[in-house]
């Protein structure tokens, strides 16, 4: 089990839990296309001063962190120094695996025994296609995995610009392949991704679906790149508010992953592919994010064609939030659902 690397002194163990007045309530529901609207979550609650300051704390630790940080190489080295700068997950076991080629870590919770288990989910993580890695999303694959009483299989696939399309999405079908050999049901593997990772997760899938091959039991995408053209209002609408995916990274970031292909080729870009037949669909997304619309046109494309899906426009939330169970409440909060929705599309979900 590894060891928490994070001291009394910390950034954030202090700085993330005071209060301010929550500037993003009136937004939830912010250019959600009108079909959509009846399947995204209309329950989602204003948020909290509480919350507004832990968020507020972080994106100017994040901004001043990637003062300077222009080229994707040095976006990448922040991003991984950054989230160095967190606890590693605790009461966990990992075993290292070598999915089919695909480098992975298989998490799994302390109190479960075994090597492998029934349920899984994969977890394929963001950072634009060129960075992010299992070290930054360890924390939160070990509290989805607590939270869920399931095996979380976080995987390091290879990154733009040393390698562009297709050989990220191969990877990701690579590992969800694997699992379905390692004995796990498909009914038992729920496939999740945030970022360019949520591109990633619907793409394999889609891969999956058009090969007629056993599909998951679930998708779980946040903040999805699901448009390479970035076509979205909210791209221009809400570059103001997006403090951590500005429009010059994304642009960079979608040069380096397309390379000659078109942007709106579907099996680049989900939103422009036939999704009759796509599983169950949870989607989250921040109300001032670049990628708003991105998510909500996705989620009303699958409601259109027969999708079950549900998508979440959580009010003040920066894209990755999620990545942050323990700084932020909010990140606690859709960690919890989104290990509710899975669990709830386990075939065997775990004892209550």
């Amino acid at each position: 089990m590894r060891k928490p690397v994070f001291s009394a002194g910390n950034w954030w163990k202090v700085e993330c839990r005071r209060t301010m007045l929550s500037a993003f309530a009136a937004a939830v529901l912010f250019a959600v296309p009108a079909a959509a609207q009846e399947k995204v979550a209309r329950d989602m609650p204003a948020q909290t001063p509480a919350s507004h300051e832990q968020v507020e704390k972080l994106l100017s630790r994040w901004q001043e962190h990637f003062k300077g940080a222009v080229s994707l190489r040095d976006r990448r080295t922040a991003f991984r120094v950054f989230m160095e700068s967190l606890p590693e997950p605790t009461r966990i076991q990992i075993r290292h695996v070598d999915a089919d080629g695909v480098d992975a870590e298989l998490i799994w919770p302390a109190r479960l025994h075994h090597p492998i288990g029934r349920r899984v989910i994969l977890f394929i993580h963001g950072g634009g296609f060129y960075g992010g890695s299992i070290r930054s999303h360890s924390l939160l694959a070990g509290s989805l995995a607590k939270a869920a009483s399931s095996d979380v299989l976080l995987i390091d696939y290879r990154l733009a610009p040393e390698y562009g399309y297709p050989a990220q999405v191969n990877d990701a079908l690579t590992a969800y392949r694997y699992l379905l050999d390692s004995g796990y049901s498909n009914g038992n593997i729920v496939v999740m991704g945030d970022g360019a990772g949520g591109n990633l997760a619907l793409e394999a899938v889609l891969r999956q679906m058009r090969s007629r091959q056993p599909l998951p039991a679930a998708v779980v995408a946040l903040s999805p790149i699901t448009d390479l053209s970035a076509s979205g209002a909210s791209v221009t609408a809400n570059a103001a508010n997006d403090r951590v995916l500005d429009k010059d990274a994304l642009d960079t970031l979608r040069k380096a992953y397309l390379g000659n292909n078109s942007p709106t080729d579907p099996d680049i870009s989900p939103l422009y592919a036939n999704l009759a037949g796509f599983p169950p669909l949870l989607l989250q997304v921040g109300s001032g994010e670049l990628l708003l619309d991105d998510t909500l046109r996705l989620a009303d494309k699958a409601q259109k064609a027969g999708v079950d899906v549900t998508a979440e426009v959580w009010p003040g939330m920066p894209h990755h939030w999620q990545l942050f169970p323990s700084v932020l409440d909010d990140a606690d909060k859709a960690g919890q659902r989104i290990a509710e929705f899975a669990i709830t599309h386990f075939a065997d979900p775990p004892a209550q």
